[in-house]
């Protein structure tokens, strides 16, 4: 071999060693750099570490809320640990392998004309400064995250579509899996596994969803499981405004829930166990069902199942899930219990004649 060739050699081999000594430093400072800018001005960090691998770990992070938010953080989290893909410093889009999540609260919030929005200060607001290319010309970088992952974690949801000031439904000991994720585009289908308790006045349920969805399209084909959950929690979803409330009770529920090209086809169960009613005149309903009628309905064991299917385009602004879950409920009560809703609706006729006397 010659003294040339031989240098070469050599200088390959330190070439390689610092490579595989640098690359994932390089790599994982490239990442820290990209995160502090993504996460935003509203976000604080207590601390950002590398490790031996190229891994990243954020320690208390904090996204504070945008003005008029109903919680006073959309994010937080005690540890969250990045692993990326070194192999996406060959070229493409930066690829990381898993984010796993500890300690972690997320705050979501449901407009009163039906709309999710969730980490506005990342999503809504990045959005609004990429439409504006004189303040910020730099287009948010492609990124694929195979995995998240969720541990012991926290939910809290508030819904203004149902009640003013919002209902606040909150699960915790929340565990989740779902990716893959792409960024910014989100046109890739995600696999979603997720369960945790939810909360209740009374007592603590179940809550599980397994399936996919496509965020950019809205596609989805997912499995909701409610299992022993606090009636008094969901109430605002079953009531109309003028009907009796609920004492106590519990729902189970089950769902199956499709939309294709914005239309939602649901069909699903829900029972109902140890139903008990606020007290009410003779006009005192339930889902639309007298109420006597109802409890009378209940079996032996206190169990009362209906079936319901909700249908919808998800882009028609006529379309209420609120108001079409009401109204299948109500419809599946009354073939329960035997009786049409216009059948229903003769009876109330009825009974308002004959407390008149005429």
């Amino acid at each position: 071999m010659t003294p040339s060739r031989r240098r070469s050699l050599v200088a390959l081999a330190i070439a390689l060693a610092l490579l595989l000594v640098a690359g994932p430093y390089l790599a994982a400072w490239q990442l820290q750099t990209r995160i502090e800018a993504a996460l935003g001005p509203r976000a604080t960090l207590g601390d950002i570490s590398i490790g031996w691998s190229g891994s990243v770990e954020l320690r208390q992070l904090r996204i504070q809320a945008t003005p008029g938010w109903p919680a006073e953080d959309e994010l937080r989290a005690e540890r969250v640990h990045i692993r990326p893909d070194l192999r996406s410093l060959l070229g493409g889009p930066w690829r990381i392998a898993s984010v796993t999540v500890e300690g972690g609260y997320l705050s979501a919030q449901r407009s009163r004309d039906g709309r999710l929005r969730l980490l506005p200060a990342l999503l809504e607001e990045r959005a609004g400064r990429a439409q504006a290319p004189s303040q910020d010309p730099i287009p948010a970088p492609a990124i694929e995250i195979d995995e998240i992952r969720i541990a012991d974690g926290a939910l809290a949801f508030f819904d203004h579509s149902v009640r003013r000031p919002a209902l606040q439904l909150r699960i915790e000991q929340l565990a989740a899996r779902l990716g893959p994720l792409r960024l910014p585009a989100l046109d890739q289908a995600l696999q979603i596994e997720l369960g945790g308790v939810f909360k209740g006045p009374q007592r603590d349920g179940r809550i599980e969803i397994r399936g996919r969805y496509t965020p950019a399209s809205h596609d989805a084909d997912l499995r909701a499981r409610f299992s022993d959950v606090d009636l008094l929690a969901l109430q605002p979803y079953l009531l109309r405004v003028a009907e009796a409330g609920v004492r106590r009770g519990t729902l189970d529920l089950d769902v199956h829930a499709t939309v294709v090209g914005e239309r939602l086809r649901a069909p699903g169960t829900l029972t109902l166990t140890n139903l008990e009613l606020a007290s009410g005149g003779p006009l005192a309903t339930f889902a639309g069902v007298p109420r006597q009628a109802v409890l009378a309905a209940m079996t032996r064991d206190g169990r009362l199942q209906v079936r319901f299917t909700l249908e919808g385009r998800l882009d028609d602004p006529a379309f209420s899930l609120n108001e079409n879950l009401a109204t299948k409920l109500a419809s599946g009560l009354a073939e329960t219990l035997g009786v049409s809703v216009s059948g229903v609706v003769k009876g109330l006729g009825g009974l308002v004649k004959g407390l008149f006397g005429r």
